[in-house]
């Protein structure tokens, strides 16, 4: 993964509350280990008719969609099955964060993991912001990660949460095992230490 940097972008309006991860990527897809190609099958169902031609009238397929890193969805983004394939489908169409109001626990994981980052609002602010790009639709947006901060087209600048492994993992671009061996270095001087205290018990 490439390090998490601050970025403005134009905002994808889909505030739908209980957004599946059947309805991200459907499980016809999931036969694939490769993330390659997984954006155009983002929300398949919804964003193509039958016959595979694209549905004019869905948000991904007008175009204040195009170049935007960023979703706005409803409450309990994410919820069912437990598929990774779901952030990657996300971020291969290009998507940087998902902003809602709230997030199924699972998919929160595995969005992090894929460096896709889950900004959760409460609720006074997502309406807020729901109102904003209501009346504003090509209003864009401000992710600061390393301060926890999303600024709205209003100028208002509000804090997210986010645990502090998770957020290191994406500002040095590596995930659970990189940020493990970005240790190795100490690893193995703790372990010759240790080495040598040992011998000299003998």
């Amino acid at each position: 993964m490439k390090p998490y940097t601050s970025f403005t972008s134009n905002v994808v309006s889909l505030p739908v509350d209980d957004i599946d991860t059947d309805q991200i990527i459907p499980a016809r897809y999931l036969k694939t280990t490769d993330k390659t190609g997984l954006g155009d099958s983002l929300f398949s169902d919804w964003r193509y008719n039958p016959d595979g031609s694209p549905r004019p009238e869905f948000v991904l397929n007008q175009p204040g969609a195009k170049g935007a890193q960023l979703l706005f969805a409803g409450h309990n983004f994410g919820c069912g099955s437990s598929r990774e394939h779901a952030p990657w489908a996300l971020t291969g169409f290009g998507f940087r964060a998902v902003i809602a109001a709230s997030f199924a626990d699972i998919f929160r994981n595995n969005a992090l993991k894929n460096g896709l980052l889950p900004v959760q609002l409460d609720q006074e602010t997502h309406q807020h912001l729901l109102d904003l790009l209501e009346e504003l639709p090509r209003a864009v947006v401000t992710i600061r990660l390393a301060e926890q901060e999303l600024v709205m087209p209003d100028g208002q600048t509000v804090h997210f949460p986010i645990d502090d492994f998770s957020k290191a993992c994406l500002l040095n671009g590596v995930d659970e095992l990189g940020y493990l061996l970005s240790f190795t270095e100490k690893i193995a001087a703790f372990e010759s230490r240790r080495s040598l205290s040992g011998r000299g018990l003998q």
